[in-house]
């Protein structure tokens, strides 16, 4: 099967190297769910089984602690998962967002599949933003991502977008996420979800100050070579694998903090710690080779790239202590 990122929808600038369905703003959940491929529902049938018998067809069997996850419209599998497993649908997702838009005055910005339908998510911008020196604008967004393979649990999280490049950052305070993650061992309860949320929400103030202490830190260019060595070269960083692609991405990163990344050249930016931690998160979210599109928002989101971002963020912070 084809992979689906090709039908995420989004609103405003495009993101992901112009993937996607351009929406009009505050569009109705409804065109969301479709426009954004998301417009079908996870199936479930028993795990069955044909038992061999000499001679003859065989009986069907059921294993009965599994089940098959599937799509409602093309009936391709998505999983075997337990029993016990608890499902979110797709338009779940985009309907923890109703309120919040309707009330709380946040709009969707993008959403989309993953992995064939593997993963979902939808983004919405909450209407924080803060301007770094320069015009350097980070603007302030809630993330709901999910699975149905059990790769991912439900995980909202706050995330920043820088607005220059479309750098993504989770809000992170003393090296923890304040993300709000629910097993799909348990039921997905959203009004709890969003009221954990409101804590992680009200800490914009101080991480948007921890990120100003970084424009303030003006940085040599031994640090700028010991920070990219320290973020990019250890041995659980998984940048690519090693030796001359560790190369390549050391050279690459800092070909984006000295002046080729997009917004290097601004004050906030230009020979500071701000500097050094958004040529990681350009790397990782635009640069950083990958199989395709779909993949590298999935490791820039969820996986490694997302864990590199965390350490390159870490790091930084460090340097302006």
């Amino acid at each position: 099967m084809a992979h689906l990122i090709e039908q995420m929808a989004y609103v405003g600038q495009t993101p992901w190297h112009d993937l996607g369905n351009q929406l009009p703003p505050k569009q109705p959940l409804e065109v969301w769910a479709r426009e954004a491929g998301m417009d079908w529902t996870i199936r479930e049938t028993p795990v069955r089984f044909m038992a061999e018998q000499a001679g003859a067809l065989g009986s069907i069997m059921t294993f009965e602690d599994q089940k098959v996850l599937y799509r409602s419209d093309t009936k391709a599998p998505l999983s075997v998962v337990s029993n016990r497993y608890q499902v979110v649908q797709p338009k779940a997702v985009l309907e923890f967002y109703r309120d919040l838009s309707e009330v709380s005055g946040f709009e969707l910005e993008t959403a989309g599949v993953l992995k064939a339908g593997k993963k979902f998510w939808a983004l919405a911008r909450t209407g924080k933003e803060s301007n770094l020196k320069g015009n350097d604008t980070v603007k302030g967004y809630i993330l709901l991502a999910t699975s149905c393979d059990g790769s991912l649990a439900t995980t909202a999280t706050p995330t920043t977008i820088r607005v220059v490049c479309n750098n993504t950052l989770s809000i992170a305070l003393n090296g923890a996420s304040n993300a709000v993650r629910v097993p799909h061992s348990t039921t997905f309860d959203p009004q709890a979800v969003k009221k954990q949320l409101g804590i992680a929400v009200s800490s914009w103030d101080g991480f948007m100050y921890r990120l100003k202490t970084l424009t303030e830190r003006k940085v040599k260019s031994h640090e700028a070579m010991n920070y990219f060595l320290r973020v990019m070269c250890q041995p659980d960083a998984q940048v690519e694998v090693q030796g001359l692609a560790n190369e390549r991405a050391l050279k690459k990163v800092q070909e984006l903090y000295d002046g080729r990344g997009r917004g290097s050249e601004l004050t906030s930016a230009k020979g500071t710690a701000w500097g050094l931690l958004n040529a990681v998160t350009e790397f990782v979210d635009h640069e950083r080779r990958a199989r395709n599109q779909e993949y590298r928002l999935d490791s820039a989101w969820f996986g490694q790239g997302s864990g590199l971002k965390q350490r390159a963020l870490d790091a930084a912070m460090q340097l302006a202590s």
